[in-house]
């Protein structure tokens, strides 16, 4: 990943919640569209201009070739709050960030979060290294919004469940069990993204609790009931891959080593 430094001047007179609310509704879409990165898109007037730091997941991520319909609409809208369209600096890599995918040809892949992660839900299978977004075809409406909410409601569930002081259980239930709201959300993702990338796309569950080792090791598809244990842990976290239901899940982190 990089950070990327961008520059907003204004041409003309303008107030400031006008050009602020032009330039925060690019970031949005760009957020929607997985050219930026995060939910914090700090953005401060300096003089004349305003200005921002944001993480995109290649130093081009920017480039008009990737834009959605709803970023190069936000674009031409800049003009009507008096702002010009940004400068751009790539300041360089952001060391605390994942490695981008970098497979000609992925065998398959995941759709794969957690609270703790701001990259791109979908990772190469293989490398286990998160695809950005804009790189597949649209999943709806000409962006990947729906993937980035179901991200983001993933991960609320994830913090719960890590916080475990509400609704701890609920949010494991959501995680972890086909046929949860958020499972079908997801499930419907994957099928969709699969169609659009003909790769094969699978959906991880969260697993935690069970009775025993021995028992967890036992644990058969919770869709199609078939064995789906793998001989040797990917990634240190799927230990279980079921590919007729296009599934993948950990051994309970109650008894991973």
């Amino acid at each position: 990943m990089y950070q990327v430094e961008l520059v907003f001047e204004c041409f003309r007179d303008t107030t400031i919640s006008a050009a602020e609310r032009a330039i925060n509704h690019l970031l949005n879409c760009w957020r929607y569209n997985g050219q930026v990165l995060g939910r914090e898109l700090p953005l401060i007037l300096n003089q004349a201009q305003f200005e921002c730091r944001l993480i995109c997941p290649e130093q081009e991520s920017l480039h008009p070739q990737f834009n959605s319909p709803q970023v190069n609409q936000a674009l031409s809208q800049l003009s009507d709050a008096g702002v010009l369209r940004p400068k751009q600096k790539v300041l360089g890599r952001d060391l605390n960030s994942d490695d981008i995918d970098t497979c000609e040809a992925r065998p398959w892949q995941v759709l794969y979060t957690s609270y703790l992660q701001a990259c791109s839900p979908l990772r190469c299978g293989e490398h286990f290294t998160p695809v950005p977004l804009y790189r597949i075809p649209a999943v709806a409406n000409g962006d990947h919004k729906q993937v980035i909410k179901w991200q983001e409601d993933w991960a609320a569930c994830d913090q719960l469940q890590m916080n475990g002081s509400v609704l701890e259980h609920k949010a494991v239930e959501q995680l972890g069990t086909p046929g949860t709201r958020l499972y079908r959300r997801g499930w419907d993702l994957c099928k969709r993204i699969e169609y659009l990338t003909q790769i094969p796309t699978y959906l991880y569950l969260y697993r935690v609790g069970g009775e025993s080792l021995e028992s967890e090791q036992q644990r058969r598809c919770p869709s199609c009931g078939e064995p789906w244990g793998l001989s040797e842990s990917q990634h240190d976290v799927i230990d279980f891959k079921c590919d007729n239901c296009r599934l993948v899940s950990n051994l309970s982190w109650d008894f991973k080593k």
